[in-house]
């Protein structure tokens, strides 16, 4: 009875073995760069590499952006001011009367056309 005992004792341990031979050789493949999981992994920590460098890029150039932007939003700020200002100062002068300061070309009296025939020239 011993002897049965000890013929199932190693059966079980090959069995055991066996099983943990399967095993490795699976998480192995599983775990191999080019075909499987661990190729994917890789995969994709380079491609969140490559976006966190675009992503920092492209926050870079938003902010240079907006700066520009805020300079030009203040710059035309100024400018409104200023045409304010004139347009304000221009309602404060005096308004001028045009016919009575310059006539101009076309107020002015047009010359009278005059035809004049020569003397013996009456049909060629």
């Amino acid at each position: 009875m011993d002897m049965i005992a000890d013929i199932f004792l190693v059966a079980g341990a090959l069995g055991a073995a066996f099983y943990c031979f399967v095993l490795a050789r699976r998480l192995t493949r599983f775990n191999d760069l080019e075909n499987g999981v661990g190729g994917a992994v890789a995969v994709l920590s380079a491609q969140v590499d490559d976006l966190t460098r675009t992503m920092e890029a492209a926050q870079a150039s938003a902010a240079e952006s907006a700066s520009s932007l805020g300079q030009l939003t203040s710059r035309a700020e100024d400018a409104a001011r200023k045409l304010e200002m004139l347009v304000a100062s221009l309602h404060d002068l005096p308004a001028q009367d045009s016919a009575d300061d310059d006539p101009g070309p076309a107020a002015a009296k047009p010359e009278p056309f005059v035809s004049r025939r020569v003397a013996g020239s009456r049909g060629h």
